[in-house]
């Protein structure tokens, strides 16, 4: 290899700054335990296959929550709806309750359902694979529902919402 093939080291500041543009929506992963129910926000998440049903999201590996959600094999994608900044940054905190006062009901196989989500899919664990500083998880659609009254709350550029620029 030459030093024209050498390949270029990426900055991750920089990847996520060019990265960043892309919106995406935020999910708040969640799972029963029998001391009670347990979350995380995951802002990487996506539709994988239509048959069999898939979809993929990609914890950090330094998740917390996400080796005991892995441990019970079942948990909800709940799809957080715009205005729903506050339980997005309340679920990607550590040591905290963070139900408290965040009102759910149990999903069709029990895990919660969040109230004012825009989705839910009810899923099971399907695969992991290796993906760096992250675990890519699918998950098989075991249930699911949506509520078409209600706008998706992206992330955009380090912020919730779209960033708009002005021209001229």
């Amino acid at each position: 290899m030459t030093a024209e093939e050498t390949p270029r080291i990426v900055d991750p500041r920089l990847m996520r700054d060019v990265l960043g543009h892309f919106a995406s929506g935020v999910t708040v992963l969640t799972a029963q335990t029998p001391d009670g129910p347990i979350g995380f926000t995951c802002q990487s998440f996506s539709s994988l296959s239509l048959d069999p049903p898939l979809v993929a999201f990609a914890p950090s590996r330094t998740s917390r929550t996400w080796p005991r959600l892995r441990e019970i094999g079942r948990f909800c994608v709940n799809v957080l709806a715009e205005g729903q900044d506050d339980v997005s940054q309340n679920f990607a905190r550590s040591g905290v309750d963070k139900f408290a006062g965040v009102p759910w009901t149990p999903s069709p196989h029990g895990s919660p359902v969040l109230d004012g989500v825009i989705a839910w899919i009810d899923g099971e664990l399907y695969a992991e694979h290796d993906g760096g500083d992250h675990t890519i998880v699918v998950a098989r659609v075991l249930d699911l529902g949506a509520s078409a009254e209600r706008r998706p709350l992206l992330f955009h550029r380090g912020a919730y919402g779209l960033l708009h620029t002005r021209e001229g």
